[in-house]
């Protein structure tokens, strides 16, 4: 290839199902998802660069639940955007459609493991100095239309500024940031349709500690209004892991998570967290099941390396509702479990088991595949049928480059 030309391919299938789905014996589903991309990124000199990502993603042979987005994107433009000033300048734009990923993805990331993704219809500036970098962007979600080409727009609109430095703290990251969200046609805890606007401030900070220790914190604050409503919500995530040495190089990780939740269901006072536009995938469980909305989270973990190339992973989650009068939400925000009339007796949602193995086979073909197990609780017991859920999942990603 010309220097100035690169391409890269990427294509996925992964197989999955579960079964009791809404924790209902019975419901069971098995498919089959598969998604090809192609990016082509041309270097038109030092300062200024284009690129372009198109995508087809399928389903085949689900049965239970929605087969649209985010399962099925017909071809469409994933990205296309350019790149004005290069990786050192002092100042540097992006705009077209792109990716937003930044720091865990907690709030914002581009959702890789779901079959259609997310990108934005965005325009970001880049400002660096040897204390820091600042991304400045203005945003609007693209919406996955399965029968039409993709479109932003319908009122939602993302605004915000993150902030990295590695000067701050010794031998850590710090990142404060700062996102404004406006939407429309949403429906207020007074019952009237409004408009959004929430600001969410928070910061992260990762970094190392002695004694083969890293360590991870995540806080973020919500205010702003709805109509008549108020909001007053945060949520924060907290993570130490230890890399030991000696056969097989494990890593243990213990975690918590908490994100508020609503006390009262019309009091015009919203207090379930906003967790915006996150990569929620294994963030609270590796079946999705569990979002950060209303929820005190803890995981403990190991990851050994027994074979070259070849993690495996074994994660134990424990969940409660942080607030007995609201419901349950999935990793993607959604909803799952509505809340009990007068409170629920029992907060405790339940228990994840997860294990993970990841294999390379050559430098383009990697494989992996998992297996989740939900052990009811007694909130899911009292809420809903109560059965335990399962999820497992085989996968296989074959990526092709081609440059000079």
């Amino acid at each position: 290839m010309p220097s100035w030309l690169r391409v890269r391919g990427e294509f996925r299938e992964r197989f999955e199902g579960f079964e009791n789905s809404n924790f209902i014996e019975g419901r069971d589903d098995a498919y089959a998802l598969s998604r090809f991309r192609f990016n082509v990124a041309v270097t038109a000199n030092k300062h200024l660069a284009f690129q372009a990502n198109l995508q087809d993603a399928r389903v085949a042979g689900k049965e239970v639940g929605p087969t649209t987005a985010p399962f099925r994107g017909p071809f469409d433009l994933r990205t296309a955007f350019a790149d004005v000033g290069d990786a050192k300048a002092a100042l540097a734009v992006r705009l077209g459609r792109q990716e937003l990923v930044y720091g865990e993805s907690r709030l914002l990331g581009s959702l890789p493991w779901v079959n259609t993704g997310r990108s934005w219809d965005a325009a970001k500036v880049i400002l660096r100095s040897p204390l820091f970098q600042v991304d400045l962007f203005g945003a609007s979600l693209v919406r996955s239309l399965p029968n039409e080409f993709d479109q932003s727009g319908n009122g939602n609109r993302l605004a915000g500024a993150y902030a990295t430095s590695t000067k701050l703290l010794p031998k850590a990251t710090v990142e404060p940031y700062v996102f404004w969200r406006r939407d429309v046609n949403i429906r207020s805890e007074l019952g009237a349709l409004g408009t959004l606007s929430q600001t969410t401030i928070g910061t992260r900070v990762a970094g190392q500690l002695p004694a083969r220790l890293d360590y991870g914190v995540e806080m973020a604050l919500q205010r702003g209004g709805l109509e008549e409503d108020s909001l007053n919500a945060w949520a924060g995530h907290w993570q130490v892991r230890a890399s030991l040495p000696g056969w097989s190089s494990p890593k243990i990780t213990s975690e918590y998570n908490f994100a508020t939740g609503d006390d009262v269901a019309n009091d015009g006072t919203r207090q379930t967290f906003d967790q915006l536009y996150p990569t929620g995938h294994d963030k609270l469980g590796l079946a999705d099941q569990i979002g950060w909305r209303n929820i005190h989270h803890l995981r403990e973990g190991v990851e050994i390396t027994p074979i070259k190339a070849t993690p495996i992973s074994l994660n134990y989650h424990s969940w409660w509702l942080a607030s007995d009068t609201d419901g349950l939400y999935s990793a993607s925000g959604a909803l799952l479990v509505p809340r009990v009339a007068g409170g629920a007796a029992n907060t405790h949602v339940g228990q994840e088991l997860d294990l993970q193995v990841t294999r390379s086979l050559t430098p383009q073909l990697q494989v992996s595949g998992g297996y989740a197990y939900i052990f009811s609780g007694a909130f899911l017991k009292e809420a809903t049928p109560g059965a335990s859920y399962s999820y497992p999942y085989v996968m296989a990603t074959y990526v092709f480059l081609a440059e000079k």
